[in-house]
C-alpha cells in the first residue's frame, strides 16, 4: 500500500504540473520538503527548502509557459517503498511563442511515512535549459 501510494503521488507530482494544479501539487510535500538540482549551474537555486518555497518556486516557472507536458517514460520503485525515480520527458513552451524548451528528467523522490515528499532531487541537462532561456553566460 505505501508503494503504490507513493507511486501515485509521483504521477500526480507531473500530472498536477500539466495542468496548473500548483496548489495540489505543493501539497504533496511535507513542510520541510526538499527541491534539489544537483546540476544547477549557477541558473536555478541548488536546494529550494520548505512547501511555501516549493510552492512559489514552481508557480514563478510555471509562469514561462503557454502549455506544459512532463510524459512519462519509466517510474521505477526502489526496494525502500519511500523511494521512486520517474524518468521522463519535458516539453514546455514558452510564452508568446518564443519556442519550446524540451529536456530528459529524472526525479528521485524520497517520501516522509505520511505519503509527503521530503526529497525531490530533479537531475536534467543545465546547457539545455541555459540555451532555452538564454542564460549561456550565466552558467557556472
Amino acid at each position: 500500500m505505501t508503494r503504490a501510494r507513493n507511486i501515485q503521488s509521483a504521477r500526480n507530482l507531473l500530472r498536477f504540473l500539466e495542468q496548473r494544479r500548483l496548489q495540489d501539487f505543493a501539497e504533496l510535500f511535507a513542510d520541510n520538503g526538499k527541491w534539489i538540482h544537483p546540476y544547477h549551474s549557477g541558473l536555478f537555486p541548488a536546494v529550494t527548502h520548505g512547501k511555501k518555497a516549493i510552492y512559489k518556486g514552481i508557480k514563478d516557472a510555471a509562469s514561462n509557459f503557454s502549455e506544459i507536458h512532463f510524459p512519462i517514460d519509466e517510474i521505477l520503485p526502489f526496494e525502500d517503498p519511500n523511494k521512486v525515480a520517474i524518468r521522463n520527458k519535458g516539453k514546455l513552451h514558452l510564452k508568446n511563442g518564443k519556442g519550446i524548451y524540451a529536456n530528459d528528467y529524472l526525479a528521485l523522490l524520497t517520501f516522509d511515512s505520511q505519503g509527503k515528499i521530503v526529497e525531490w532531487i530533479e537531475y536534467y541537462n543545465p546547457i539545455i535549459a541555459a540555451k532555452a532561456f538564454g542564460l549561456m553566460d550565466k552558467i557556472k
